[in-house]
């Protein structure tokens, strides 16, 4: 047991450290950035392959230390919605994907969309509670998690369960072709 979280210790800090190093592939612009999330992989993978606990924490901790170290995200209020919406996502995936008796496509799939979604709306909510109700409006939430987020989203769900599947294949992690 205590070489299982010594290793999800080791993975939870090169999830971070990937998820500090990644955004550098958008050019620091934060456009690109918004549009492919380049945080949001290594938050979701440190969920599904650490469990929500490690993943929390490093989801929580990654745009705090990022905006700290780079300026980027702006720590108010982005990098701390996005520290919440990411805490939210690799809790949510975490504990769904743990949930589920067979560790498969579906159930990883389900998983991972019931995250972006949850994650989404605590970053529309922490968003609303930083800038207030009236200054964060309806139009800005949708457009920013879901309108400009699409490429994000779809590179998400295509990549994760590739890299899940490959893992699985080569016996890293539990996995069923289901």
């Amino acid at each position: 047991m205590k070489n299982v979280h010594i290793k999800n210790i080791v993975l939870s800090a090169m999830f971070l450290a990937i998820g500090i190093v990644l955004p550098f592939l958008t050019g620091q612009i934060q456009h690109i950035g918004n549009m492919l999330l380049p945080m949001h992989i290594p938050v979701l993978l440190c969920g599904l392959i650490c469990g929500w606990k490690y993943g929390f924490l490093v989801g929580f901790i990654m745009p705090l230390l990022r905006s700290g170290l780079f300026s980027m995200p702006v720590m108010y209020p982005g990098a701390i919605a996005m520290a919440f919406e990411l805490g939210t996502y690799a809790l949510v995936v975490g504990i769904l994907y743990e949930k589920y008796h067979w560790h498969c496509l579906k159930a990883l799939y389900k998983s991972l969309v019931a995250a972006m979604v949850a994650g989404r709306i605590v970053w529309g909510m922490a968003m609303s509670l930083l800038l207030g109700m009236g200054a964060f409006t309806f139009k800005m939430f949708f457009a920013g998690a879901f309108v400009t987020a699409i490429p994000g989203i779809i590179l998400q769900l295509i990549l994760i369960p590739v890299i899940m599947v490959k893992l699985g294949k080569a016996k890293v992690i539990k996995w069923r072709n289901k």
